[in-house]
C-alpha cells in the first residue's frame, strides 16, 4: 500500500544522491530505527516503531521456520502453512483474514524462505487492535482439517507446476540448489515437491503446526500509527495467555561440510530455448565480518547495467543474455551464485572462462574509487528505500532479528556497507571465490533426435 511521502523522506533521498568519500572523511549516518523490544512471558518477541506520518500501520509475525525445518521425505511444508494459515480457525471463517484486511483499505501477504515463514499486513491505524486478535488466534486456534489441507496442497502443487515446471529457465534455480548443497537441508527447494507433498498426512501436518507455530519462535512486529502503552494493553490482552509449550523447538544442526573437489553436472531439458550456465560457492552467513563485503562485490559484479559481469558477457563480447552474481546470507551458511542465459551460437565453456575471469580480475585488478562509491551508493539507496513505508520499516527489523538474533543490526548495516574498503572487497573475492571449491551446472536444451532416427 502506497504511504505518502514526507519531509524526512525528501532529506533521506537527498542524503542518497551525495557522493559517498571514504567513511573516515565525511561519514554517512542513516537515522536509526528507534525501535522498543520485549519479550512476554511466553517468549513471543515484541517490537514495534512508532511512527504517526500516516494513519496506518504495519503488522507482522516472522515464524523462525522454514523450509529447512520441513521433516524428511516432506518437502514443502513450511511453505504449505503458509497458505494454510489463511484458512478457518475457531473464530475465523476460511479466508475470513482477507475480509479483515483487504475490506477495510489494507492488504495482507506471506512468504516462505529458507530460514523463516512471515506474515505481513497493513491496515489503516483504528483497525489495529482487531488484526493483533486475529493473528493471535490464527497462532492459537488454526484448524488443520482434511479439507484444508487438501485444497492448499492442491494450491501449492499447482504453484510448482506454474513456477518450476513450466518456464523454460524454471527448474534452473531449483537444480542449483540441490547441487549446491550435499548434507544441509538448504538442498531441499522451499516449494517442495509433489511427490512429497503427496505423501503427506494430516497428522503430518498437525504435527508441524504443533512443532513451530508456537509465541516463543516467533517475533511481532509493528510499525506506525499507534498509542504505546495502548499497543502493549492489546499485545498482552491478545497473546500473553497463549501458552508456551513445555517441548523444545528442534533446530537443524547439520553442518555442510567445506567443498573438497569441484563437481560439475549437466542436465538436458526439453523447452529450453538457449543453455545456462549457473555456478556456486559456500559462503558466510549471515552476521558475519565478511558479509559486508560480499555485498559490496555483489554490486560490483551484477549490480545493474553498468556493473562488470553485464558489461563484459552482455556488451562487450555478446556472449549472453542475461547474467547475474548473488549472494544469499542464509542463518546458517551462505551461498554465492553466478547464473547466466548464453546468447545464440555461444558456447558455455568460453562464457564460463569470461565469467571466472571477471571475479578474478575483481580480486587481482585495482578498483577505483570511483567504481566502490558507485556500487556503495547502489546499496545505499536499496537500504532508504527500505526505509521509506511502515511495512519496510518493520520488514528491516523482522528480518534482522530472524538472520542474527538481533534487531538492533539492522541499525548497523549502513556503518559496515560503507566501512568497506577495495581492499576488503579483494581479500574477501580471493577467500571466498576464488579460494573455495565451486559447484557448476550446464543447462541445456533437449539433445536432437539422431539422424536417420525412427519417424
Amino acid at each position: 500500500m502506497a504511504v505518502r511521502q514526507c519531509l524526512c523522506l525528501a532529506v533521506l533521498t537527498m542524503v542518497a544522491a551525495l557522493p559517498l568519500t571514504a567513511p573516515a572523511e565525511a561519514p554517512l549516518k542513516l537515522p536509526p530505527l528507534a525501535f522498543r523490544e520485549r519479550v512476554l512471558a511466553n517468549g513471543l518477541t515484541v517490537l514495534s516503531i512508532e511512527d504517526h506520518r500516516s494513519p496506518t500501520v504495519a503488522v507482522q509475525v516472522w515464524y523462525r521456520v522454514g523450509a529447512k525445518d520441513d521433516p524428511p521425505g516432506r518437502s514443502g511444508f513450511a511453505h504449505l502453512f503458509e497458505h494454510m494459515m489463511f484458512k478457518r480457525t475457531k473464530f475465523l471463517a476460511d479466508e475470513q483474514f482477507d475480509r479483515l484486511t483487504e475490506d477495510v483499505g489494507g492488504e495482507n501477504n506471506a512468504s516462505t524462505s529458507d530460514d523463516d515463514t512471515r506474515y505481513i499486513s497493513i491496515v489503516p491505524s483504528n483497525h489495529l487492535e482487531r488484526l493483533l486478535w486475529a493473528e493471535a488466534e490464527r497462532l492459537q486456534h488454526l484448524e488443520v482439517d482434511e479439507s484444508s489441507f487438501r485444497s492448499e496442497r492442491a494450491v501449492v502443487q499447482e504453484e510448482f507446476r506454474a513456477s518450476i515446471l513450466t518456464p523454460p529457465y524454471g527448474r534452473l534455480y531449483h537444480l542449483l540448489q540441490q547441487a549446491s548443497w550435499r548434507v544441509h537441508p538448504y538442498r531441499r527447494p522451499t516449494i517442495g515437491s509433489i511427490e512429497e507433498l503427496d505423501a503427506a498426512t494430516l497428522d503430518d501436518v498437525r504435527a508441524f503446526h504443533a512443532t513451530y507455530y508456537r509465541p516463543d519462535n516467533a517475533a511481532l512486529v509493528v510499525s506506525g500509527d499507534f498509542d504505546p502503552a495502548e499497543l502493549d494493553a492489546w499485545v498482552d490482552r491478545h497473546f500473553d495467555s497463549i501458552p508456551k509449550p513445555a517441548t523444545t523447538i528442534p533446530r537443524v544442526r547439520i553442518v555442510e561440510p567445506e567443498r573438497e573437489a569441484d563437481r560439475r553436472s549437466s542436465v538436458r531439458l526439453a523447452n529450453v530455448p538457449l543453455p545456462a550456465l549457473a555456478i556456486s560457492w559456500l559462503a558466510p552467513a549471515a552476521g558475519s565480518p565478511e558479509a559486508a563485503a560480499l555485498r559490496v562485490a555483489e554490486a560490483l559484479l551484477a549490480g545493474g547495467v553498468s556493473s562488470r559481469l553485464n558489461q563484459a558477457l552482455v556488451y562487450r563480447q555478446q556472449a549472453v543474455q542475461f547474467v547475474d552474481f548473488s549472494y544469499d546470507d542464509l542463518a546458517d551458511r551462505g551461498l554465492c551464485s553466478a547464473v547466466a542465459v548464453l546468447a545464440s551460437g555461444q558456447s558455455v565453456a568460453r562464457v564460463e572462462r569470461s565469467l571466472l575471469a571477471e571475479i578474478r580480475r575483481l580480486a587481482d585488478a585495482p578498483i577505483t574509487a570511483a567504481e566502490l562509491d558507485k556500487a556503495r551508493t547502489l546499496l545505499l539507496t536499496d537500504l532508504l528505500k527500505k526505509r521509506e513505508a511502515v511495512d519496510d520499516r518493520a520488514a528491516a527489523l523482522g528480518e534482522a532479528w530472524l538472520r542474527t538474533g538481533r534487531a538492533a543490526d539492522a541499525n548497523r548495516e549502513l556503518g559496515a556497507l560503507l566501512a568497506v574498503t577495495a581492499a576488503d572487497v579483494q581479500r574477501v573475492v580471493r577467500k571466498e571465490l576464488l579460494g573455495r571449491h565451486r559447484v557448476t551446472l550446464e543447462y541445456l536444451p533437449e539433445a536432437p533426435a539422431a539422424s536417420g532416427a525412427a519417424r
